[in-house]
């Protein structure tokens, strides 16, 4: 199975998404479709004897516009929407004097005087109108088009009337040229003007709404270079990232960026990866390491070899993982599209039987006429279509610009159901990596001297215990004599003394009168490295996998929201309640496999718990997949190959409570929205039938259309607010 994200173009409604998405997933070789309206994407799951050229003419099959692959580095095409909005508003200051200056006892031009020159008055106005049918021909298109699909949309509303507004207002021209002048004041020339005028306004407004949602995604585009630094036999050379193939060996200097995904085949450096990591701290990375896309090369010249390129590299994943979350549905948008799906046709059906009983009613043509294209324009469920798709949007960038990548809009909804926070220990709510603890310094140096020492004596050593040393070599000493001493630890000489370090046992018959502090160091959990100079205890050093820094506040703020907190790990018991005691989690489960972190979720599940599982994306996979929403802590290469649903890139544990918040404010977001769009619909289309016209409540075309659009603007803006904190 392959999966692809195409460009759509046409789609202005959830009626149009509604429609491509269930003409697609008919489609032979088809297994999966998931509709953006606002990014105007589509998310394609397909048979891999299927291809692309295939499920573009799919797309242009179903009515709508195949825009090619999504690109994320493709520039915008051009759009001269502004200045056609601003002739056309200026126009339309023209068309409206004309045909209300009498109306409001405005000086009248005199040749257009509708009484005295009412042919020209109506030849004006049809004329000044021919513009804004130009203008809005995608609209009229778009909804002829969907009526022959029988999947008419909000551009078949509003296509029916201006059309029947145009064709009516120009069948009493002809009269009036004929003869007919009483018919001067049965023209609605600038109703349809202003219905398209406004149409376009509200879609204008909307589209750059819409774009400030993608600013994540452009961001997360922008931090990779144009060029790279290619080696060759002749020497260096620039060349664009087209050009670069997977085994080229790069070279990136200080202050560049590193071009593709790779690993350093000579050299060292340290990079600054905060983009993907939101690490501030730069990275020494040196032979054998990895290196991402877009990270900045400190101080050091390193040689790299291309590995991933392109829609391969971890930026690429990053970004197609917002955009698949954004094209995934939250189980509230059923709501949303199963009322559209059957609202267009009964709004239509609505709008003739209003006009048909205002016939028999002994109603004129002419208002007949006018309420049928008013219950057309005002029910446009613009408000609709846009109520949850674009609440996703703007929270799932959002969340993407503090490093949590949402891979499933579904977790959005699930996250304000949750009652159960689940974690594992190791790289979770720790590191996952042996650090310095604690150091007893018993030495005329001081700790940053001694540390610098110990570490030039680590960085030989291949034990892991050594890693927890490396950034405290802050100047570069001459070890001599090294050797490593089973069982025991290490030792070596510098500037003519000699050091060892190691357990205990590297004391032989040297008293030690620091046993209390080993003591200490051992209850924390700590193991433990003994410094001697010369046979002297110059330090006691405790190392152990520490605890996350924002991990005791994490804690302690889930559980004054009301969550239940639960530690499971493998680890041993003694170290988890060591743990768990500094952490304030009361509820610990140790000693348990992969399998029975699966089976303790479920468990949770059955009695009824909504959980969350915290890990590290390899070991708790299963439990991770298992879980109502999986949580995982991952960077760089292989982002994309996590179990969970949720991604945070940083080493920030509070990025939990920032997604479970944003969940609560999305769904909060979207009911809101649909309140106003369904509240607006119930609210305006028996003001349009005219059901109150005899108490002084109506409204006319140019009026429902204003409200129209100002409907949608209201859910556009409440959706943006999710962009504040």
């Amino acid at each position: 199975m392959k999966k692809v994200i195409l460009k759509v173009e046409g789609m202005t409604c959830s009626a149009c998404s509604n429609h491509v998405e269930k003409y697609l997933k008919k489609q032979k070789g088809i297994i999966d479709v998931s509709v953006n309206l606002v990014l105007g994407q589509v998310l394609i799951h397909y048979e891999d004897d299927l291809d692309i050229a295939t499920l573009g003419s799919y797309i242009n099959d179903s009515g709508y516009k195949y825009g090619g692959i999504y690109n994320e580095k493709e520039e915008n095409k051009k759009d001269n929407s502004k200045i056609y909005l601003t002739i056309l508003g200026l126009l339309i200051v023209l068309i409206m004097y004309i045909s209300m200056s009498h109306m409001l006892h405005l000086p009248v031009i005199p040749f257009l005087n509708m009484m005295d020159y009412p042919i020209n008055y109506a030849l004006s106005l049809c004329i000044l109108t021919i513009p804004y049918l130009i203008y809005g021909r995608d609209i009229i298109a778009s909804g002829i088009k969907n009526l022959i699909h029988k999947s008419p949309n909000m551009d078949t509303l509003v296509s029916l009337g201006v059309i029947v507004s145009f064709i009516y207002s120009f069948v009493n021209m002809i009269k009036i040229i004929l003869g007919n002048h009483m018919l001067v004041e049965n023209l609605y020339f600038e109703s349809v003007c202003m219905i398209i005028l406004f149409i376009k306004l509200g879609r204008f407004i909307d589209k750059n709404s819409k774009e400030k949602t993608k600013e994540a995604i452009k961001e997360l585009v922008k931090v990779t270079p144009e060029s790279a630094l290619l080696k060759t036999k002749e020497g260096d050379v620039e060349v664009t990232i087209d050009e670069v193939k997977v085994g080229d060996t790069l070279i990136v200097k200080p202050g560049m960026k590193v071009a593709v995904d790779g690993e350093i085949i000579k050299g060292e450096s340290h990079f600054d990866e905060s983009f993907i990591t939101g690490e501030s701290n730069p990275v020494k990375k040196s032979k054998g390491d990895s290196i991402v896309a877009g990270s900045i090369n400190y101080d050091g010249i390193v040689e790299y070899k291309a590995l991933k390129i392109g829609p391969k590299s971890a930026i690429s994943e990053m970004v197609h993982l917002v955009l698949e979350a954004s094209n995934s549905k939250m189980p509230i948008s059923r709501v949303a599209d199963k009322v559209s799906s059957y609202f267009v046709p009964n709004i239509i059906l609505i709008a003739l039987l209003t006009f048909v009983i205002y016939l028999i009613l002994g109603t004129s043509l002419n208002d007949s006429l006018v309420h049928m294209v008013t219950v057309l324009v005002v029910a446009c469920p613009c408000a609709l279509g846009l109520a949850t798709p674009l609440a996703i949007v703007v929270s799932i960038g959002s969340l993407a610009k503090k490093n949590i990548l949402v891979k499933s809009s579904e977790s959005l909804e699930i996250a304000s159901h949750i009652d159960t926070i689940v974690f594992d220990k190791t790289g979770t709510l720790t590191y996952g990596k042996l650090r310095v603890s604690k150091v007893y310094n018993y030495s005329n140096y001081n700790d940053k001297e001694l540390l610098n020492i110990v570490s030039n004596i680590e960085s030989n050593s291949t034990h892991p215990i050594s890693l927890a040393f490396s950034k405290y070599k802050t100047n570069k000493l001459e070890v001599t004599n090294y050797k490593e001493v089973s069982g025991m630890g290490i030792k070596g000489n510098i500037n003519k003394k000699r050091y060892y370090l190691g357990n205990s046992k590297i004391l032989d018959n040297i008293k030690n009168n620091h046993q209390k502090d080993e003591e200490k160091l051992t209850s924390m959990g700590c193991s433990i490295i003994y410094v001697l100079e010369d046979n002297q205890i110059i330090g006691l050093i405790g190392v152990k996998d520490i605890i996350r820094e924002d991990a005791a506040y994490t804690i302690k703020k889930l559980k004054e929201l009301n969550y239940q907190v639960v530690m499971l790990t493998g680890d041993n018991e003694s170290t988890a309640k060591i743990i768990g005691k500094e952490l304030g989690i009361e509820e610990i489960i140790s000693n348990v496999m992969p399998s029975e972190k699966t089976k303790y979720i479920k468990d949770l599940q059955d009695k009824g718990k909504k959980v969350v599982m915290v890990g590290d994306g390899i070991n708790d996979a299963p439990s991770l997949a298992t879980s109502s929403i999986g949580i995982s802590f991952k960077s760089s290469t292989d982002i994309a190959a996590n179990s969970s649903n949720v991604i945070i890139t940083s080493d920030n544990l509070s990025g939990i409570l920032t997604f479970l918040n944003m969940g609560k404010r999305t769904l909060t977001n979207i009911k809101q929205n649909l309140f106003w769009a369904f509240f607006y619909n119930i609210l305006m289309i028996p003001l349009a039938i005219g059901l109150f016209k005899n108490v002084g409540f109506y409204i006319s075309p140019m009026i429902a259309s204003a409200s129209m659009m100002l409907s949608s603007l209201c859910v556009v803006f409440n959706a943006l607010r999710l962009k504040k904190n």
